[in-house]
């Protein structure tokens, strides 16, 4: 039995594959060693997975993760699986690496993501051969979840969205600018709290001018500091994977037009594409 999983910084997809390559799905919270401890990880996996998922007969995970950036970093993540996942060969790669393999299969080109956090590459069809660091979320992260959730929290504290914006924002969550500050810099998790009100701009209906300007504005820094950075990157079609990029793809779409680049391939979630990754390999490589 084997087992591939997605992990972002809000959210981990799983799959488990039987030996007859039948697919069972789940989800779970998502780690990013970054913010999260082993046993951290292990408590919340023995919480959220499946109670009748037959632990000790996994033979082989595969987990990819937001903020799997280097060894130090990847090892806080396996040691958690090794703990939970007993009898498997346990592989952990980068989330970017997912997204390239879930978006190009074995082809070279150009592959981001947009949820929570930001990142991007360009990929050879095996590995990736050049990527421009998002910063993660105070730093940078332009274009994501945590992005678009700063600027909305920002103008809300500071007064600056329109009166009918603000109401339905308070009604909604009945937050005020000290909670607001007390998440951001005194509770764990900033990136996702911040990230969790782009719910908010797709869902407000009551000045769209105003929510689809901080989207644009997200887009095009996003295009400006990392995507156009990459030498002839117009060579290349726009490849994404996340909910921002699915959510919010009109706009998406309409600033790659900008950046004279053609949209290729746009997915809320890897998952799918990453378990028929998978099975080829194995196809390819049966031992």
């Amino acid at each position: 039995m084997i087992i591939i999983a997605d992990g972002g910084s809000t959210k981990t997809n799983w799959c488990l594959l039987d030996d007859s390559n039948k697919k069972i799905y789940f989800n779970t919270e998502g780690y990013n060693p970054y913010f999260v401890d082993s046993e951290y990880i292990v408590n919340s996996l023995k919480k959220g997975l499946p109670s009748d998922l037959p632990l000790e007969k996994i033979t082989e995970v595969n987990y990819y993760g937001a903020g799997v950036h280097n060894e130090e970093k990847a090892e806080i993540v396996e040691m958690a699986m090794q703990k939970v996942f007993p009898n498997a060969k346990v592989e952990i790669g980068h989330d970017l690496l997912a997204a390239a393999r879930a978006l190009l299969a074995d082809q070279p080109g150009f592959a981001a993501i947009l949820g929570t956090g930001t990142n991007t590459c360009v990929y050879d069809g095996e590995k990736i051969t050049h990527n421009i660091d998002s910063a993660a979320y105070i730093l940078g992260d332009e274009g994501s979840g945590s992005y678009i959730g700063k600027k909305l929290l920002t103008d809300y504290i500071r007064g600056l969205m329109p009166e009918a914006v603000e109401k339905l924002f308070f009604e909604t969550y009945k937050l005020t600018p000290d909670e607001i500050m007390d998440n951001v810099y005194t509770k764990p998790l900033a990136n996702r709290f911040c990230a969790s009100f782009s719910k908010f701009v797709y869902d407000n209906n009551v000045n769209i001018e105003y929510t689809r300007g901080i989207v644009e504005e997200a887009f095009d820094t996003f295009f400006k500091n990392l995507v156009s950075k990459y030498p002839d990157y117009q060579k290349h079609t726009f490849n994404c994977i996340g909910s921002v990029a699915y959510n919010f793809r009109n706009v998406l779409e309409e600033t790659a037009k900008r950046y004279e680049m053609e949209v290729g391939k746009i997915i809320r979630s890897p998952i799918d594409d990453l378990v028929v990754y998978h099975i080829d390999r194995s196809a390819k490589n049966p031992n």
